[in-house]
């Protein structure tokens, strides 16, 4: 008798996935979230990619291969998509907050709606890693290791940080043209860089360098990016003048951070980095029609729906992932890929093998704190899943822009 075991399991993922398209508004972009969800998984895969954890004895350090390898930059150029992110989320804050003043909603309600789906996960990753901090340090490991593991696994709040101070702006920002913090991030690098101010006059660039792409969110949203001359101007400028930073400005080949270089291109956000970041968005701004037409297959569709349902999970939890595997690992010893230095390409092949593995705890994780990012509880979990039931209005509660 022939096992249905395969065609059962397509069957309910196509009829599920036909099911979540089916409660998806005919008016919703899902370009979009598409988007976004390139965005972060862009963000998760390249953390994996150049982040390493070496052991050294009790010791934990992090590492990173661009260190050793510099002919590796370009995988940074591919995954660092931070950029696109707050691309979208202007153009969903904008739009989002002109919705709400038509409808009468105030802003304060609109700003805590938007604001609790950000931070309702951040408490559970804080008491988790306050919990793992104290059980580390009683059981007397290197005070070293436990601040390098507390810091990989809080530095993704920085950016929410920073994108909840401009959602919290949206309506001061609507018609904010971007050339004006591309205007200071220009200035801020001349003083710092060229002319010897102060390093802490970096922290403006935490806010404007990201300021640009939500900016030019917000004018996506006013319907001055539609042509595709936009996207090409946005590109070719782009990459012509972060080619020209590079060549001659003195600015690093890496659009992330690399340990022991003397100027990040991410901490803060340099010139080179906004301006690779307007390649970056006039890239996706070109790709939205193949998006568009990508998204039209249910399973497909479906599959950026959850990452969209679950992104601010998948961003907070990837580098706990990340922890996890390499402190399971050293069960195991020194393992190729997870604990040794990344400073030949055999490391690079050992650590794209490690990323089934890094999935999987990922997923782990999703599993267990998905709950919280949409309030938690399971009363709540019972919504989300009730609202990829097609209805008649033809809405999907469970499928919305972060």
């Amino acid at each position: 008798m022939t096992d249905p075991g395969p065609f059962t399991l397509r069957h309910r993922v196509r009829h599920a996935a036909a099911r979540v398209d089916a409660a998806t508004p005919d008016h919703r972009d899902r370009a979009v979230d598409a988007l976004r969800a390139l965005a972060i998984l862009g963000v998760v895969l390249g953390h994996w990619l150049v982040t390493a954890l070496v052991a050294d004895g009790r010791t934990l350090r992090t590492a990173s291969p661009l260190q050793h390898m510099p002919w590796l930059a370009p995988v940074s150029w591919a995954f660092q998509t931070l950029a696109v992110f707050f691309l979208v989320g202007g153009h969903v804050a904008t739009r989002g907050y002109a919705s709400a003043r038509a409808r009468g909603i105030p802003y304060h309600h609109w700003l805590r709606g938007r604001l609790a789906r950000l931070f309702r996960p951040v408490a559970v990753v804080l008491g988790l890693w306050t919990v793992v901090t104290v059980a580390l340090l009683l059981s007397g490991a290197e005070y070293a290791t436990t601040r390098t593991l507390v810091k990989l696994a809080l530095s993704p709040l920085w950016f929410l940080l920073v994108f909840a101070v401009l959602t919290a702006a949206t309506p001061l920002l609507t018609r904010l043209h971007p050339l004006w913090p591309l205007a200071v991030v220009l200035h801020v690098d001349l003083l710092r860089l060229g002319l010897g101010a102060p390093d802490r006059l970096g922290g403006l660039n935490v806010v404007a360098g990201w300021l640009v792409p939500y900016a030019l969110g917000a004018a996506w949203t006013r319907g001055e990016l539609e042509r595709r001359r936009s996207g090409w101007i946005l590109l070719a400028g782009g990459t012509a003048a972060t080619a020209a930073l590079v060549a001659w400005g003195g600015y690093p080949a890496s659009m992330v951070g690399v340990p022991g270089a003397g100027v990040s291109n991410l901490d803060p956000p340099t010139l080179a980095a906004v301006t690779f970041g307007l390649a970056q968005c006039g890239l996706a701004l070109l790709l939205r029609e193949r998006l568009r037409g990508a998204m039209r297959r249910p399973v497909a569709w479906a599959a950026v729906a959850l990452v969209n349902l679950s992104a601010m999970t998948v961003f907070l939890w990837h580098q706990t992932a990340l922890m996890a595997t390499t402190a399971t690992g050293l069960l195991a010893g020194r393992l190729p890929g997870l604990h040794t230095l990344p400073d030949d390409p055999g490391w690079v092949a050992a650590r794209i093998a490690w990323l089934p593995v890094l999935v999987l705890a990922l997923g782990i994780c999703w599993a267990a704190f998905r709950s919280w990012e949409r309030g938690g509880g399971r009363g709540r979990r019972s919504r989300v899943v009730r609202a990829h039931r097609p209805r008649e209005r033809g809405t999907a509660r469970g499928v919305r822009h972060v």
